[in-house]
């Protein structure tokens, strides 16, 4: 197991980062209005509290608890506002995916043995996001659960992280 010490500074924060990235990149993939973006800060968020729980992978513990702490929170808001700074919606997608890929790059160096279940994670936490809130249909009536723009980024996401697309 790798944890914090095993990376240097910046490569951690971008480890940290990209548990929120995940669910940055279905977000800005379909904008869902006001209400939709609440239910996928929701979704992001809770997938952090049951990996609290459910997850016994010792690298997604320490940035569950990096998370967790203030200083943690604080630096991976730091690490996005200066990610995503001055970037017009249509780039935020673009960025998130990047930022994943070199996550991934990060991971397969410096965590080998933890790397697949972290890249997993990543993706569930980016699924999550895409089923949190209805695209299409009107006042939460009819469309659909996940949209093709999501499907298309979640596939994006995957490949980003060199795992191979779900259903």
């Amino acid at each position: 197991m790798v944890g914090k010490a095993g990376f240097a500074p910046d490569e951690w924060n971008q480890i940290v980062q990209s548990v929120l990235t995940a669910g940055i990149a279905i977000s800005a993939a379909e904008p869902s209005g006001l209400f939709g973006i609440l239910k996928e800060s929701i979704a992001s968020a809770s997938a952090l509290i049951d990996a609290k729980t459910s997850q016994s992978d010792e690298l997604i513990q320490a940035v569950v608890a990096e998370l967790q702490t203030s200083d943690g929170r604080t630096a991976a808001k730091a690490g996005l506002s200066s990610a995503f700074a001055g970037a017009k919606p249509a780039d935020v997608k673009v960025r998130a995916i990047d930022a994943l890929k070199k996550t991934a790059a990060i991971l397969d160096a410096k965590a080998p043995a933890d790397s697949l279940a972290f890249k997993t994670w990543l993706r569930h936490i980016a699924q999550s996001v895409a089923e949190a809130s209805s695209e299409g249909g009107f006042l939460g009536f009819g469309g659909v659960k996940v949209s093709d723009n999501e499907k298309a980024t979640l596939a994006e996401i995957s490949s980003a992280l060199g795992l191979p697309a779900s259903a």
